[in-house]
């Protein structure tokens, strides 16, 4: 699995880092992006999922094909 932000739907919720640190920063507004290149290791795949759902503005999404 392979995630990525929308910087442009982004509003700076951060429910994504609150529910997923491990795979998501975010700066001093708020502002989401994913750690490293958006791969996400098998263990973290169901919080990436919460995290997808979460998501107010629709912003994440799983680029994995």
């Amino acid at each position: 699995m392979r995630i990525r932000v929308d910087p442009d739907k982004c509003t700076g919720h951060a429910r994504c880092y609150g529910l997923a640190p491990e795979l998501f920063s975010v700066d001093d507004y708020g502002l989401s992006s994913v750690v490293g290149d958006g791969t996400v290791p098998p263990e973290l795949e169901d919080k990436a999922r919460l995290a997808i759902a979460n998501c107010p503005e629709y912003a994440i999404e799983d680029v994995s094909g």
